[in-house]
């Protein structure tokens, strides 16, 4: 990685992608100004752990959509390789049934304007970017090949941004809905632990 992308203006790109079975010939993430977007990368299709990532996303897409957040995947594959595991079943491996978008970056430049490319493998890592409302990257995680990601804790995150857009408190460790907040100073660190 040669750079930190935090609070940074997510790298914009014009990619193929697959929805709803259909080939969107120019997506772009800027076309979500104002919503939050969870930008996940995986692998690659037909693998192992990458398909039950992506179901994980499917099965909390509305949770997702109930906080202004469009989810997007990303891989190195093609759009027709993205349409082909698209038509497969989950019991098969499949990802059908998979309804936001999935980039194709079959020119790897996305993975790497993301600092998430493995050159020597010519793959991504499992890369996920919070972007906020004005494009900008406010949390991200990346994990090994090996290592499948936490859909509760992305929306956890998610969840901490908005509180703190909405009330300017900051959210301490492990913080969740509903817990205690406190104010960015050594008076609300104090009355936080009080």
């Amino acid at each position: 990685m040669s750079r930190l992308l935090i609070g940074k203006k997510a790298p914009s790109f014009i990619a193929k992608a697959v929805q709803g079975g259909k080939i969107i010939e120019a997506f772009s993430l800027d076309d979500f100004l104002g919503q939050y977007v969870v930008f996940f990368f995986y692998p690659l299709d037909f693998t192992f752990v990458c398909p039950t990532e992506l179901h994980a996303f499917q099965e909390a897409l509305s949770q997702f959509k109930k906080k202004n957040a469009q989810v997007v995947g990303c891989s190195v594959d093609s759009k027709f390789s993205h349409l082909a595991w698209l038509s497969t079943p989950k019991t098969k491996g499949g990802i059908e049934g998979i309804e936001y978008p999935v980039v194709s970056d079959l020119n790897k430049k996305i993975a790497s304007d993301y600092c998430v490319l493995h050159e020597e493998e010519g793959i991504a890592y499992r890369g996920l970017f919070l972007i906020d409302r004005q494009g900008i990257i406010r949390h991200l995680l990346i994990n090994d090949f090996p290592i499948g990601r936490s859909v509760e804790e992305a929306l956890r995150v998610l969840d901490a941004l908005i509180c703190f857009e909405a009330h300017g408190e900051v959210c301490p460790a492990n913080w969740s809905v509903g817990k205690k907040t406190m104010q960015p100073d050594t008076v609300g660190l104090v009355n936080y632990f009080n």
